[in-house]
């Protein structure tokens, strides 16, 4: 069979399924058997058993269920409405304050549980209460929370940057390290776009109305102390090289475990549920890790990654242009696939296409994903959009299409900022790691 014919094949066949209904991890892998049994018959199946097992050795698959933990635990204890409600009162006067702290607070839940669900749902179930209250504007306050919501894939601990790093071979301390300014570029421009826009239209988020305490701001920064315990424990020990990912993830955990039982929450219940959700929760990730690696394994034995590699390269087109395609096939397929199929499916032929043009591939691989957060407030199936639904069932989807769409140019400007200027990310990770 042909690269051209094997291409249009399993794609066309995976994008089916996908469409049918079809759970990814499954229809990578039935796609690879069965595509297997068509180009060499059963003798085939044992490369795919082998590509499959070696993906079981890797240590950093490790790491999953540590991070996973950590974000299913502190999203079923009281840590988090306690850290919100510290936002709440320091979040002041001023119009938008509230919503301003809302996003600070989405981006530390990103930080502490790597999770987008976790951060988007958390914060929506704490902080949409609040802000009603206090008459802030249902779309605004939902977009803001989908945008920032989207940076548990970016700011370490990220699963989806630990699946780059053991796909491409790279660093993943420097991704987490690239992850963090890219996160932080990310929600400084989200949370100057609201504070702007509150100014402007103070009726969409206007102020709290009242001064609280310097006593009553102290006090509450008790419940911060926890928090920023548990991500230093995390992302020093990496940045720091005193741990590998894999090492601090168990850090993480064991440091959440423990934050959660001096709090007196810790019961039968608590470790059944949290253990159950754990468990379901890495078993899709690894699944798909699974059925991806034996995908890649058939389509590269077929000779399909080298005939996109050529593809690409032969294609009478700049340099930097090609890299700005490949960035917008990541955007495209982001609004659609999920993160960790795509990282897994389109990496293996971008990634060798990047070094040969000469570019970092650290650089390349922060924007792109950068562009899978995108994906996940894009219509019309970005992930988030449906949390957002869920939290606010009454919304219209074609309002929250609305309300996150100003917040997926922002996140495109922040995308451009950092392909028109790679020092950021290549500067930046160097100085901050040692």
């Amino acid at each position: 069979m042909s690269p051209e014919l094997l291409t249009i094949g399993m794609f066309g066949a995976l994008l089916t399924l996908i469409m049918m209904g079809v759970s990814l991890s499954f229809a990578l892998g039935g796609v690879a058997v069965v595509f297997t049994l068509i180009l060499s018959g059963t003798n085939g199946l044992f490369p795919i058993i082998s590509a499959v097992f070696g993906s079981m050795w890797s240590i950093l698959l490790s790491a999953v269920p540590f991070f996973v933990f950590m974000g299913v635990a502190l999203s079923r204890s009281k840590i988090s409405e306690n850290l919100y409600q510290a936002f709440y009162l320091w979040s002041g006067r001023v119009n938008g304050g509230l919503l301003l702290g809302t996003a600070g607070f989405a981006a530390a839940l990103s930080a502490m549980t790597g999770s987008c669900a976790a951060s988007t749902l958390t914060t929506g179930k704490v902080g949409m209460p609040a802000m009603e209250k206090h008459g802030y504007n249902r779309l605004f306050a939902l977009g803001t929370i989908g945008a920032a919501g989207t940076l548990g894939i970016l700011i370490p601990p990220s699963v989806t940057l630990i699946v780059i790093g053991m796909t491409t071979g790279l660093s993943v301390g420097r991704l987490f390290m690239g992850g963090l300014i890219a996160g932080t570029l990310v929600l400084a421009i989200i949370m100057a776009y609201v504070a702007f826009r509150a100014w402007r239209q103070p009726e969409l988020a206007p102020s709290l109305g009242k001064a609280v305490p310097l006593s009553q701001k102290l006090l509450a920064l008790r419940s911060v102390v926890i928090p920023l315990a548990i991500i230093l424990s995390v992302l020093l020990t990496i940045f720091m090289g005193l741990a590998t990912p894999t090492e601090a993830a168990a850090v993480g955990a064991l440091a959440v475990f423990l934050a959660v039982a001096l709090r007196g929450e810790v019961n039968l219940r608590f470790i059944r549920e949290v253990s159950h959700e754990t468990a379901s929760t890495t078993g899709m990730v690894i699944w798909i890790v699974f059925g991806a690696t034996a995908f890649v394994s058939v389509y590269s034995a077929g000779g399909g990654i080298a005939f996109m590699r050529e593809l690409l390269l032969s294609a009478n087109i700049p340099p930097w242009m090609m890299i700005v395609l490949m960035q917008l096939i990541a955007l495209i397929l982001g609004m659609f696939l999920d993160p960790l199929g795509i990282i897994l499916l389109v990496l293996p032929i971008f990634f060798p296409v990047v070094v040969q043009l000469g570019y970092d591939p650290l650089w390349f691989c922060i924007i792109f994903q950068v562009n899978l957060c995108i994906g996940y407030i894009t219509p019309p199936f970005g992930y988030n959009i449906f949390y957002l639904k869920a939290l606010s069932p009454d919304t219209p989807i074609l309002g929250l299409y609305r309300a996150v769409m100003p917040f997926v140019f922002l996140m495109i400007l922040a995308g451009a900022i950092l392909l028109i200027f790679p020092s950021i990310l290549i500067e930046g990770t160097k100085f901050m790691m040692p």
